[in-house]
């Protein structure tokens, strides 16, 4: 979708002239490269936050967090500043503050909160976000609802449900779960926002661009209580820690390049995946169970993107764009 307030530009770096979009690409295959980069980039974030619930057990989730912020930001702009970079413009730069500032605190109750819940189980009450951002998209970005898109998220948030009650109904329920529970609450909340900046944010400035400011807008906004909470980690949460972040760039440019070509709706539920990777990553390194309304879940939120994904690819041509490569 094209926002008045943030037009499209196509990037010819990004498009044709690398043999990404060329000009005999019928639309299908435009819209198969965005579900593909989400669904990497969903992946990475999810080994990420494998590797913070580690951390933060370690080394506490305010250390973890500021740590991983800063690493990211020193990882991508050197990157950015070598691509010629350039001081965006004010609009441009307030979107990139309020991401920031959005993701520091999303991120720390998203952190603790996997201090308190298994991997798996946090991941999946999270995918209320996903759900939101899809009215969030509608009343903020005046994109139109299709069918599809709400029983493809509706169907998603059901496989969730099927795990968290098969979650609750086998533990005992005390102060950490009910801790955990309200954190990711708040979380999910600005996570659903943070869809809707990524999309205004991703259409007026490039992936790497996008994951220097998202990581070091954030850390500096943790950096305010470093006098207070720091706490020097050790060597193993330290190589956790810088594991995250290069995961955090990646998974953060993959996502930024996935939304700056295909709607929030069409890529949304590719978020559902999460679950997949949380599964796996928990059963790896915290020998975390998969039980039976796990499998069930799951099945439910692979049905969803099945859903989704034939939708979007059977979208028809869209008028080209400025450079004739095609791009929504």
């Amino acid at each position: 979708m094209n926002n008045p307030l943030f037009p499209v530009r196509a990037n010819p770096r990004d498009a044709g002239r690398h043999g990404i979009y060329g000009p005999r690409m019928d639309q299908s295959q435009r819209l198969l490269w965005p579900f593909l980069a989400a669904f990497a980039g969903v992946g990475f974030l999810s080994l990420m936050d494998a590797q913070m619930k580690a951390a933060s057990l370690a080394a506490g989730v305010y250390t973890a967090s500021l740590l991983r912020s800063l690493l990211a930001a020193g990882i991508a702009a050197p990157i950015w500043l070598a691509r010629g970079a350039r001081w965006p413009k004010p609009a441009v730069l307030r979107l990139h503050v309020e991401r920031g500032v959005v993701s520091a605190f999303m991120a720390l109750t998203f952190f603790y909160a996997l201090t308190k819940l298994p991997l798996a189980e946090a991941i999946a009450i999270s995918f209320m976000a996903p759900l939101l951002a899809l009215y969030f998209a509608h009343l903020l970005l005046g994109e139109q609802i299709r069918r599809s898109a709400i029983g493809a998220s509706a169907l998603g948030l059901a496989g969730t449900l099927v795990i968290v009650s098969g979650r609750l109904g086998r533990a005992e329920v005390n102060e950490d779960i009910w801790l955990g529970l309200a954190s990711l609450l708040v979380s999910a909340m600005l996570y659903a926002y943070n869809f809707i900046v990524i999309r205004k944010q991703s259409q007026v400035a490039g992936p790497i661009e996008v994951a220097t400011f998202h990581a070091g807008v954030g850390g500096l906004v943790q950096l305010l209580a470093a006098p207070f909470l720091f706490v020097l980690p050790g060597p193993n949460a330290m190589l956790s820690i810088g594991y995250a972040a290069i995961l955090t760039v990646a998974g953060s440019m993959a996502i930024a390049w996935a939304y700056a070509r295909a709607e929030a709706q069409v890529l949304v539920p590719m978020e559902y995946t999460g679950f997949v990777w949380a599964a796996l990553f928990g059963w790896l390194f915290f020998r975390e169970p998969v039980t039976l309304p796990t499998i069930l879940g799951v099945a439910l939120i692979v049905a969803a993107c099945w859903i989704a994904a034939p939708r979007a690819r059977r979208r028809k041509r869209t008028a080209s764009s400025v450079d004739g490569t095609g791009l929504p």
